[in-house]
């Protein structure tokens, strides 16, 4: 059952990766943004997808790295937990700027 999982996150993994790299080039515009609001927003959205694009990668460096190469195994998770962390704070800063931008237009 546990390898099951595993499995199952690793392909979860491997598809979100294919999304991030789709979500950014969906995202690549060579126009200018319209005003300051859209500009940010498209920021947040390329940081979140950057990533967890870094996030996918580290994670399937991780599982090709011997065990016996522990300083590189530590730096690959460390990666991956900045990654992942930093992944969270882009993701939840993007309501919470439609927010606050709102709030200052009423």
């Amino acid at each position: 059952m546990h390898s099951m999982n595993l499995m199952c996150h690793e392909f979860v993994v491997c598809l979100s990766f294919l999304a991030c790299i789709a979500g950014l080039l969906l995202l690549w515009d060579p126009k200018q943004p319209k005003d300051n609001l859209e500009e940010t927003e498209k920021i947040l959205l390329r940081m979140s997808f950057s990533y967890w694009l870094v996030y996918c990668f580290a994670f399937g460096i991780e599982k090709l790295i011997l065990p016996d190469w522990e300083t590189a195994l530590m730096s690959v998770k460390i990666t991956i937990a900045l990654s992942y962390f930093l992944t969270f704070s882009c993701v939840l800063s993007l309501p919470l700027h439609k927010f606050s931008v709102r709030r200052v237009e009423e």
